[in-house]
């Protein structure tokens, strides 16, 4: 693989490719889109955070969403002494596609 296309897997890989301005398959990404990205993920950067924990939760149950089947996504939350799904989580991840 070339050096200026980047990685197309794991957690970082389209943090990544933003920071080199280029798509997974390394194509440039376009100039607009990049500042438009950058705007909003400044913005996000000084919104007060309500802690770790419910970060933490925000980003299983986005992620697990894609990956993991409803029951067992609200079991693994509760194992982990995590707030359980929500019905509007439910709705959005799991509802009519």
């Amino acid at each position: 693989m070339s050096s200026q296309i980047p990685a197309s897997t794991g957690a970082d890989a389209v943090d990544a490719a933003i920071a080199k301005g280029l798509d997974l398959d390394g194509s440039p990404i376009p100039e607009a889109k990049l500042e438009l990205y950058k705007r909003v993920m400044a913005l996000e950067g000084q919104r007060q955070r309500s802690g770790v924990s419910n970060t933490m939760r925000s980003r299983i149950v986005r992620i697990g969403a894609k990956h993991l089947g409803q029951d067992e996504l609200n079991q693994m939350l509760l194992d982990a002494d995590f707030v359980p799904l929500k019905d509007k989580e439910v709705a959005f991840y799991y509802g009519d596609k």
